[in-house]
This record gives C-alpha cells, sequence and structure tokens, in this order.
C-alpha cells in the first residue's frame, strides 16, 4: 500500500476520509449543484455525460494526476468521445456533433479543467489550431483531413504567433514568407512558447511578406514532418506536464494547398481568431476557479480544527463565499456572452460578418481581463483556506495555484487587454457623440 501511495504522491498529507471527500465524482457533483439553476438542459445534460466519461476514464486508466504523469496519449480517447472540441458542428468532416458551440465548449470545459487542468490547457491550444482551418479549409481535402486529425484526438495542435523579439506584438512580426511561382511559400523565422508544439503533427502558423508589415501577413498550415521544421521545448515550471516550443523555420516550404490565407490575409484571419481565443482563455480560467472553490469548500466542510468545522471561523467562510459569489456572477455573465455569441453564428450560418466580429473583440478582452485576475485571487486564497493541503501533492490544488500564475500572460498579457479594452472605450466614446 506504501509503495501505491508513493506512485500518487510524495507522501500523503491528506487524511483518507478526506482526500476520499475531494475525489472528482463529489467535486463534480458540487459543481453540479451550483449550476442546476443556472444551466439549461441541453448544457446539463451534455456537461454530467462529459462528467460520467472522465470518472470512468480516471478509475480505469488508474490517473493519479501526479506531477510526473504524462497525459498526451490520453487525447485519442477524449478525440472519440467528441471531447476535444465542441466549438463547430463539424458536418465537414463526417462528426455531425449536434451539441456545439460556445456554451457547450463551456461544459466540456468544466469537465476536463475538473478532470485535470494542465490537460485542458493543452487541449485548448489544439482548439486555437482547428478553428482557423475549420473556417478557410475550401473544402480542399487535405484541411479537411488534418481538421478530423485536431477533432478526434489523432494529434495535438498548436498555433505559432509569438516571436522571441516581439512578445505581445503579434502585428509586426519579424517572420518572413517568400511566394515561389507554384503559390508555394518559404519561411523563414523563429517562434517561441507555443503551446503542444513539440508534440503536435500540424500547426498553424504567422508570417509576414515583409518584416514588421502585418498588412503582408499571411497564416499557414503546417506539417511538421516537412524538412525546415525545427522545434525544441521550452519548459515552464508552472506547467511541468505541457510541451510547449521554440519552433525555427530554414526555408520550410509550404505548398499552395497549405495557404490558409494569402499575403494580406493573415492578420484579418488573426484577429477573426482573438475573440473565440480570448474567450477559451477566460472559460478555462473559470473552471480552474470552480474547480479551486470546490477543493476549498469540500476540505473546510470537513477539516476541523478547535474542534469544529474550519467553515464556521468567519475568517474562512466569509473569505470562501465573498470568492464564491463574485465566481458566480462572472459564469453568469460569461454563460450569456457565449449563448449570445452562438445565437449570432447561427443567425449569419456559422460565419459573424466582420463588423459584429470586431465588436466583440472588445467584451472578449474584458472576459479574459476579468477572468484571469479572478482565477489568480481565487485559486490562491482557495490554496490559502486549505493550508498545508492546499499546497501539498496530494490534490489538484497545485496545478490550479500553479496555473493561475500565468493566466494574465497567454493569449495575450494583461496590459494588452488594457490596451484594447482602452481603444474600444475611446471608440465608443467617439460613436456617442459627446
Amino acid at each position: 500500500m506504501e509503495n501505491e501511495k508513493k506512485t500518487k504522491f510524495m507522501d500523503q498529507a491528506i487524511s483518507d476520509e478526506i482526500l476520499e471527500k475531494l475525489s472528482l465524482k463529489n467535486r463534480y457533483a458540487f459543481l453540479n449543484t451550483n449550476l442546476m439553476t443556472v444551466l439549461d438542459q441541453k448544457h446539463m445534460t451534455f456537461l454530467r455525460k462529459a462528467e460520467k466519461f472522465c470518472v470512468r476514464y480516471e478509475k480505469k486508466n488508474n490517473i493519479t494526476h501526479a506531477p510526473d504523469e504524462e497525459f498526451y496519449h490520453w487525447i485519442p480517447d477524449f478525440g472519440k468521445e467528441g471531447l476535444i472540441s465542441r466549438a463547430h458542428p463539424y458536418e465537414e468532416i463526417d462528426l455531425n456533433f449536434p451539441e456545439n458551440g460556445l456554451a457547450i465548449e463551456l461544459m466540456r470545459c468544466l469537465a476536463l479543467s475538473f478532470f485535470d487542468p494542465q490537460f485542458s490547457m493543452a487541449g485548448g491550444a489544439t482548439i486555437l489550431a482547428i478553428n482557423p482551418i475549420y473556417f478557410h479549409h475550401e473544402n480542399i481535402p487535405v484541411r479537411l483531413e488534418i481538421l478530423k486529425k485536431f477533432v478526434t484526438g489523432e494529434t495535438p495542435g498548436a498555433i505559432l504567433i509569438t516571436e522571441p523579439e516581439r512578445g505581445s506584438d503579434a502585428v509586426h512580426m519579424l517572420t518572413t514568407c517568400d511566394e515561389q511561382g507554384d503559390g508555394s511559400f518559404l519561411l523563414n523565422g523563429e517562434k517561441i512558447y507555443n503551446t503542444n508544439a513539440p508534440k503536435a503533427g500540424y500547426v498553424v502558423a504567422y508570417a509576414t511578406a515583409e518584416k514588421n508589415n502585418g498588412n503582408t501577413m499571411a497564416q499557414f498550415l503546417i506539417d511538421t514532418s516537412w524538412d525546415g521544421w525545427n522545434c525544441e521545448r521550452v519548459f515552464i515550471p508552472y506547467v511541468p506536464k505541457v510541451w510547449l516550443g521554440k519552433e525555427r523555420f530554414d526555408n520550410l516550404r509550404v505548398p499552395k494547398e497549405y495557404v490558409l490565407g494569402g499575403v494580406g490575409k493573415g492578420r484579418e484571419h488573426l484577429f477573426e481568431g482573438l475573440v473565440p481565443e480570448r474567450i477559451g482563455i477566460a472559460i478555462d480560467c473559470i473552471a480552474q476557479c470552480w474547480n479551486a472553490v470546490a477543493h476549498a469548500a469540500i476540505y473546510v466542510n470537513n477539516r476541523k480544527q478547535f474542534d469544529q468545522m474550519v467553515l464556521k471561523f468567519q475568517g474562512v467562510g466569509f473569505l470562501l463565499t465573498d470568492l464564491w459569489a463574485r465566481l458566480t456572477n462572472v459564469t453568469l455573465g460569461l454563460l450569456m456572452f457565449c449563448k449570445n455569441y452562438d445565437s449570432k453564428m447561427e443567425k449569419f450560418g456559422g460565419e459573424l460578418p466582420r463588423n459584429i466580429s470586431q465588436a466583440l473583440v472588445a467584451s472578449a478582452s474584458q472576459f479574459k481581463y476579468h477572468a484571469a485576475k479572478l482565477s489568480a485571487e481565487i485559486c490562491y486564497e482557495s490554496a490559502n483556506l486549505m493550508g498545508g493541503a492546499g499546497l501539498c501533492d496530494n490534490t489538484l490544488m497545485q496545478d490550479l495555484l500553479n496555473m493561475s500564475r500565468i493566466a494574465e500572460i497567454v493569449g495575450g498579457s494583461r496590459q494588452i487587454q488594457n490596451y484594447v479594452m482602452s481603444m474600444a472605450m475611446r471608440q465608443l466614446y467617439k460613436m456617442s457623440g459627446i
């Protein structure tokens, strides 16, 4: 028994009774009880189905979520269950998910983030590669084939925007693309901090025909087995199980059929992806918050100090309920945004008009900004309320706390979101005619 424990923890620091109370099944029960008056039947049914799969999968495969446990080999199993992405119906690749859209994505993310937060984060990077192919496949067979590989979990995906010398400046890229006579392109340059890139069979990347000129940007689909692709892992200690990459293109040739957006189209494609990307990060942050609150709520309702439940101490109970109330309110707002986005996508046949898409950019930045800040606070305070139990390796709180430290940086830093919002406020001021 002692050897079995050590494969899961360095050592067990929490009693068997409380550890059992903190099980995945029980944390799901807490989540569902909170959301049962918020969700409609369709979304609750999908959430429960995804949760049921995760509980069974964890038990069947003896998954411990230990710090050194690998998870990329889980992806095909989740793909078969339709839990990689539900953003779109995927009729083009004969999958036809009737339950799809951003609100369903919120349900999917809640289930997977409770199951394993780092695994859920890595899956989000695949979705970022899925979206541009879905919108720009043009029924070209090789693009549809790769799209299906992503959605069914045959391979993880990655999206390559950030560069070593450009950081959050996504427009003034140094990576270049030179068009050849046959419509193919040669890519040269470097990218960095790209989730899943070292593990991905395919990636979506951006480059410019002229350095620092975003108006000449293009978008490409790349097979990572091609000559000219070089990728090394960048280790981020906060997410030790997630593989991020630093890539170098050395005259990497991209055939014509892999060009998702030619010179001049890349910038447009990049910005149309900002809304689902930033909302996706907000969704992940909110899921992490609920997981943290579930851990803390279960723990303080079972842990005794000074002969009474820890929850009954005002310093604990009042802080936790404050976090809980704010999280519930933000969740309601995010759910409303997701439903509104889904209704507009349905109204306009799956592709938003440019003016509506641009108008949603500010809202997406607001949610990303707010949810990331909330994650940093809630995950820290929840761990704090659990004392040493919130910091040791016996629960997923260590993952939640670590991931919350980087939430404000990924997908556009906090300062970038502030900048986007300030420009939007300026535009709204002009529109008011004051």
